[in-house]
């Protein structure tokens, strides 16, 4: 059979963008019915967005009544409820919505999540609390990720147009989705004690080579940098040196038992009464010998420091 794949197509022009992304209308539901049944999702949020989601509220229900969808805040329960209604002719936007809450619940401020609406935008939640199981290493390595005065997560942000806010034990982006899988890859490699600098110097260069459309085709891999992993050298503590101990093919002596040890300073012999008056007279003095030494120290406050002698000013005659 002869191939048409190779034929010309009048109809495909270069001025055609095959990667627009065309907005759902109504008119693309080609049957018109409402859905044959209804979608639903929900998110649970802490107890600390409940006052921030109270005030926002009726923003996120015009924003998603823009689009046909319903929500539900249940305070009691704390969590967000999103839904399909007959109205509802896009099917793809009940996921967004979805991501919409998602976002809400993990501190995204709601100018910034309500963009996840748009066709062109997406979002991923990245798990972090797992990774590291010593909490202090896993302060230190998220802190690492955010950097001093957040000056990384800004240069993380120009390099891959993507918004990013480390919040808790998650990390919540939004962005194109090559931007998305940057930043995965990123976050998981910070968390694993690889610095968050050599992929930005990695970016960086890819950036600067996305300019030059004579190497399209290349392999860009003799350009990017090749960081080897290095075993710093840490001073170890020293350890005392054991002493080696002279081999004796003999046991060492037994110790005596306490009934023996009472036998020798001949407590065994003295009855309940006498232990007990025994044991009250060095109670009394032992805290006699505190009392003296306390005395001592409350005293020396009291003793006049030592001065140098005064010689006066008259002249020694010779």
């Amino acid at each position: 059979m002869v191939s048409t794949h190779n034929r010309d197509k009048p109809w495909d022009t270069e001025e055609i963008n095959k990667w627009k992304i065309e907005e759902f209308k109504p008119d693309d539901n080609a049957s018109g019915l409402p859905f044959a049944e209804e979608s639903s999702f929900m998110t649970l949020f802490p107890k600390y967005r409940e006052t921030y989601l109270r005030t926002i509220w009726n923003d996120v229900t015009k924003a998603l009544n823009s689009h046909n969808i319903s929500c539900v805040l249940d305070l009691v329960e704390g969590s967000m409820t999103v839904k399909t209604t007959r109205k509802t002719y896009d099917p793809a936007i009940i996921l967004r919505a979805r991501d919409l809450i998602k976002l809400l619940a993990r501190s995204v401020p709601f100018p910034q999540a309500v963009k996840i609406l748009q066709d062109d935008m997406a979002c991923d939640v990245i798990k972090i609390g797992n990774t590291v199981a010593n909490k202090e290493r896993f302060v230190k390595r998220r802190q690492r990720l955010v950097g001093p005065n957040g000056n990384t997560l800004k240069a993380l942000e120009l390099l891959t147009k993507c918004y990013i806010l480390v919040q808790g034990n998650t990390v919540s982006v939004m962005g194109p989705y090559k931007g998305l899988k940057e930043i995965r890859r990123v976050v998981e490699d910070t968390m694993r004690n690889v610095h968050p600098i050599y992929h930005i110097k990695e970016l960086m260069i890819k950036r600067e080579l996305a300019k030059r459309p004579e190497l399209a085709e290349e392999d860009w891999s003799r350009f990017l940098p090749m960081f080897k992993k290095r075993n710093v050298a840490r001073k170890k503590s020293k350890k005392p040196k054991k002493e080696k101990k002279i081999y004796t093919p003999f046991p060492p002596a037994q110790l005596p038992r306490k009934v023996d040890l009472e036998i020798e300073s001949g407590e065994y012999f003295l009855s309940k009464k006498e232990k007990e008056i025994k044991k009250l007279h060095e109670r009394r003095e032992k805290q006699v010998e505190k009392q003296e030494e306390r005395q001592k120290e409350r005293n020396q406050d009291y003793i006049a420091p030592k001065e140098n002698e005064y010689r006066g000013s008259a002249k020694i005659e010779e």
